[in-house]
């Protein structure tokens, strides 16, 4: 790397002042990597300085097409000259809609919002209304996004029995503690135990498909799904990350288990602040504010909901997505660069366990499997920084702490570039 330009320098000094913690709340580097993104096009992003990297981060995730793609961008381009928003609903939020419809397995219906945290929020307010029930079943160390109820339970010591929740960030009332309930992920005894203990007062169990980085069990999610139906309880899929990219159905199609109600947007708004609740059109019908039928209606309103611009970029996207052997290219170029990782891994004497589905995987450095949140736990958390730290001076960037997104536009010479650089890393791990 060429080092940081004195004009970056001075950017980063001015971050430290204007920005919490100097940053945007994301991704955070180490001091001494700290770096400013200014462009990036194809798998590729360049800073401030100039440096170049290859981006196996991919914005969290949206980004599966590749940055600036040019599909994407001329749809945007030709969507602004028509106007940013409307506050009223807008042709190309119709045409993403049943665009969805038709590839979600679950949704019927959509309600679109902004963000990832809305979304799941929404399929929750939904469910606790179409259901008259208030407390919501989640998996520990699942990621719903950043409201009140989500932020339970996502990194707790391993003190807490379950069902307990506990707050995983200050600012939240303590009264939240007692409408959520927490099972582990992929122990279905736990699970069954809790869910039949307090059915009467689960409206929705929701689940992340893939947890972070944890694959579900060979019928985790089938059971969960028979023993949500057996109850009259509601099952919520979070799909921000796995929507469009295990399949074009998400986990829905790609594990064969549909749930009532999912969340999607990343992928599905091509980048661009743009997130959805999706689901069966009886549920979906707590929005509709000429029913009577639950004795009121959810108001949820939102200024950029399914905005012009966001939209446009969504419909090019799935339109992208569709092409024949979309698919069989991301999941090869995730194999191919997991099992380098891997196997380099493995010739280095270094313990690990590699998570995930080919198209969103990581490592965790340790010997023992990992099947849920406190499993992770025994990660070397020190050798996983090292890593992280040697590929981004190695030109290679990666989710911090966990997380690789293969994308379409990811070339062999990025695989190749990529296994070089694991090359150079791995064995200074053993130092």
């Amino acid at each position: 790397m060429a080092g940081q330009s004195l004009y970056e320098q001075e950017l980063l000094a001015k971050a430290s002042k204007y920005l919490p913690g100097g940053n945007g709340g994301n991704t955070n580097f180490p001091n001494d990597l700290k770096f400013l993104a200014r462009e990036g096009l194809g798998s590729h992003i360049w800073d401030v300085s100039g440096n170049e990297y290859i981006d196996w981060l991919m914005g969290s995730g949206p980004m599966i097409l590749g940055h600036a793609h040019q599909a994407v961008t001329q749809a945007v381009l030709e969507a602004v000259s028509q106007g940013s928003t409307f506050f009223a609903t807008n042709e190309r939020a119709v045409l993403l809609a049943e665009e969805l419809c038709a590839a979600v397995p679950c949704a019927e219906q959509v309600r679109f919002t902004t963000s990832g945290t809305d979304a799941c929020f929404q399929c929750m307010r939904a469910a606790r209304t179409f259901t008259k029930k208030e407390k919501i079943l989640k998996f520990e160390g699942g990621f719903h996004g950043t409201s009140d109820y989500a932020m339970m339970s996502v990194t707790p010591s391993t003190a807490e029995e379950y069902p307990q929740a506990v707050s995983s960030t200050l600012g939240i009332p303590e009264a939240i503690q007692d409408l959520m309930l927490i099972a582990p992920f992929n122990d279905l005894d736990t699970t069954t135990a809790i869910i039949n203990a307090h059915h009467d007062e689960i409206a929705a169990v929701i689940i992340e498909p893939v947890q972070r980085i944890i694959a579900p069990q060979p019928g985790f999610l089938k059971a969960l799904r028979d023993l949500t139906n057996t109850h009259g309880i509601l099952l919520i899929f979070d799909e921000m990350v796995t929507g469009f990219r295990l399949a074009y159905g998400g986990a829905q199609e790609f594990y064969g288990v549909t749930p009532d109600l999912c969340s999607v947007g990343k992928i599905m708004g091509g980048g661009y602040p743009l997130a959805a609740a999706l689901g069966r059109a009886d549920v979906m019908s707590v929005f509709d504010q000429s029913t009577t039928s639950y004795g009121g209606y959810v108001n949820q309103i939102g200024t950029l909901n399914g905005d012009p611009i966001g939209c446009a970029a969504g419909l090019a996207t799935l339109n992208e997505l569709k092409k024949a052997g979309t698919y069989e290219k991301l999941h090869a170029t995730g194999n191919q660069l997991r099992h380098g990782l891997i196997d380099r891994c493995n010739a280095n004497g270094i313990a690990i366990q590699s998570c995930g589905e080919d198209a969103i995987f990581d490592i965790v450095f340790t010997g023992q499997e990992i099947k849920n949140y406190r499993d992770g736990l025994s990660g070397n958390a020190t050798l996983m920084d090292r890593f992280n730290s040697g590929m981004l001076q190695n030109g290679v960037l990666k989710g911090w702490p966990q997380k690789f997104y293969p994308s379409l536009a990811h070339s062999e010479e990025d695989v190749t570039q990529t296994l070089a650089a694991f090359e150079a890393v791995i064995p200074t791990l053993k130092q």
